[in-house]
């Protein structure tokens, strides 16, 4: 079907940690063709803030046609975003970029801070053993609604939180094993990742956080650094929005 831009109906929103905001919204038409790890664009209902936001997908409920996402309050428009309520809507285009490959292999999902979310409808399609490890600042949000998916571990950059430190001292502090990875989260992290990942012989997926502009490859605002050619710009350049945001960890530059 491809991409669908629609006025759709917030059905709830609610505040799940300081600045954090979880929202329910009806879209059966992207609902049925999302998968985990694709995001959708939101537009603001100002005028003069002509860029859409992108906003991974954290729960796609194909049965009853609705999208959860959970995004963090980073500007004007967010926060526009986080004063709906389920008497509005919001006008969304979706779903955009693509999503995580699903292997039957014993896997370990990684989410650090906002790139939590995204890894929560992944958590629950895939059937394998998984292992998931989630990193936060200082505050844990969402971390009870993996549990019922996998064995779950955690750190923090304070310690008040599971293991004080990186998701990566996490993995070495309980000896976590896995020969998929999944991750989504900064880019430190998923620099982390990708060298334990490529000196350990692992495959890996990860999902890039990149300050996008239009969403669908057109703009060229969310290039990163990938080792082939790009057939667009024909620089080794990869859009994350278009190329991405999931990509293998031999593909990228971090």
């Amino acid at each position: 079907m491809g991409k669908i831009k629609m006025e759709a109906k917030i059905i709830r929103q609610d505040e799940i940690a300081t600045d954090i905001y979880s929202m329910v919204i009806q879209a059966p038409e992207i609902a049925s063709q999302a998968v985990p790890g694709q995001f959708i664009d939101l537009y603001s209902a100002d005028g003069s803030k002509l860029l859409p936001r992108p906003i991974s997908l954290c729960e796609i409920d194909r049965a009853a046609g609705t999208l959860r996402i959970v995004y963090r309050i980073a500007g004007k428009g967010t926060k526009e975003f986080s004063m709906l309520t389920s008497d509005h809507t919001i006008t969304i285009l979706g779903p955009l970029g693509n999503g995580f490959t699903k292997k039957d292999k014993k896997a370990i999902l990684i989410g650090g801070g906002i790139g939590i979310p995204p890894m929560l409808q992944l958590a629950k399609e895939l059937t394998c053993e998984k292992s998931i490890v989630l990193g936060f600042r200082d505050e844990e949000f969402l971390s009870e609604e993996f549990e019922p998916y996998g064995t779950v571990y955690k750190s923090s950059d304070n310690g008040t939180i599971g293991v004080k430190g990186t998701v990566m001292d996490a993995i070495r502090e309980y000896g976590i094993e896995g020969t998929e990875i999944y991750a989504c989260g900064p880019t430190p992290m998923l620099r982390a990742i990708q060298s334990y990942a490529l000196e350990h012989g692992i495959e890996a997926q990860l999902s890039l956080e990149e300050r996008m502009a239009c969403g669908v490859g057109a703009c060229l605002a969310c290039v990163c650094k990938s080792k082939e050619i790009d057939d667009h710009s024909q620089v080794k350049n990869k859009r994350v929005c278009k190329d991405g945001p999931v990509f293998y960890a031999e593909e990228v530059e971090l």
